[in-house]
């Protein structure tokens, strides 16, 4: 083969660093634990039943997974509440999150993101990956964007081969 026929990737050797989020997905499934069932005629919670009702719950159907704790009903429901689900999910090392499985989702992406090392694209070009598996959400796009801006001299999203530019970074002017 001669040197004019070879192949070149041009991808490979463009210094592209890229950022999959799909890799920050919570490892545990997150589950909807909606105080509903619990309610007297779905609207109201009265104390000594629902902790009965916590006491009698197989919490290790729930072993391995991340609740989020919501109401999907229109009812008032006391704070005390709330922390009496999280005391019987921590006594069985079950991890429970105010709200639905949407909402948990957000939250645990931006605590796992704000918590990363972000210097580590000093100086990078970065494509933060598109087409995913999994259900990133739009915030964690956001949020990435935010945190890369101090670091990454540009920022693109989609795939290596065929990337939508988001953000370069100025050149410094010499006055």
């Amino acid at each position: 083969m001669n040197s004019e026929s070879t192949l070149i990737n041009r991808v490979a050797g463009s210094g592209l660093v890229t950022l999959k989020l799909e890799e920050y997905f919570p490892k545990q499934e997150i589950v909807n634990f909606d105080l509903k069932p619990f309610l007297f005629r779905e609207l109201i919670l009265r104390e000594l039943d629902f902790r009965q009702a916590m006491k009698d719950l197989d919490w290790m159907a729930h072993q391995h997974k991340i609740l989020a704790v919501h109401c999907s009903n229109d009812a008032i429901i006391p704070t005390w509440a709330f922390m009496l689900v999280a005391q019987h999910a921590s006594a069985h090392g079950i991890p429970a999150v105010y709200g639905n499985a949407d909402e948990v989702l957000r939250i645990l992406y931006h605590q796992t993101l704000k918590s990363m090392d972000w210097t580590r694209f000093e100086g990078a070009k970065v494509v933060i990956k598109g087409c995913s598996d999994l259900p990133v959400p739009q915030s964690a796009y956001l949020l990435a964007t935010e945190l890369l801006l101090p670091h990454a001299v540009s920022i693109m999203y989609g795939e290596p081969c065929s990337t939508v530019p988001v953000y370069k970074k100025p050149k410094k002017s010499i006055e």
